[in-house]
């Protein structure tokens, strides 16, 4: 199984919490004005990687946590599911994930839940330019969230992650879901 790779990007600390690797996906039919990554958007872009040489990459740094971005993941929906089991059979590592659907998109569609379902953190939503927000942490506009997957699967409804982050430079506590 393959994904089609734009780049892994190791040590960020952009897309989620602490050190990560941030694997970048080719494809997003979304394209949101404004979008910080348009050269993401052609499903033909990058490259075709096998799942097992991504792993492998992810695997050699021992402290990174991982992010499933691009593009958009959830149009490659079982292979990105495949190598997160294998993340999270082989490793501690958290899975973040970036998306421009919604929640309640995903779960009405079984091979995306695949996916969601392995995730331990969504950041859902497209990117609008009017709600357009740098100080906002891990997230560009307003509209979207930051859900803690493992609890909103849990209990039914959509958990906001807790960041535990102080910063008078970001604004974590007005998250609405």
């Amino acid at each position: 199984m393959e994904i089609r790779l734009l780049s892994i990007l190791h040590d960020t600390t952009v897309d989620g919490p602490g050190l990560r690797t941030s694997v970048y996906c080719a494809g997003c039919a979304h394209q949101c004005p404004g979008c910080h990554n348009p050269q993401s958007w052609p499903f033909d872009a990058g490259r075709p990687t096998p799942i097992k040489d991504i792993l492998d990459e992810i695997l050699s740094d021992p402290f990174a946590d991982v992010t499933f971005t691009g593009g958009d993941p959830f149009y490659q929906a079982e292979a990105f599911a495949a190598l997160a089991r294998l993340i999270h059979t082989h490793s501690q590592k958290t899975i973040w994930c970036y998306t421009g659907f919604h929640y309640e998109q995903i779960l009405a569609h079984p091979t995306l839940k695949a996916l969601l379902q392995e995730t331990d953190v969504l950041v859902d939503g497209p990117f609008v330019a009017s709600l357009k927000d740098e100080s906002l942490v891990f997230r560009g506009s307003s509209n979207q969230r930051i859900i803690d997957v493992r609890e909103s699967l849990l209990q039914e409804t959509i958990i906001p992650h807790d960041l535990h982050i102080f910063s008078p430079f970001m604004k974590i506590s007005s998250q609405k879901v």
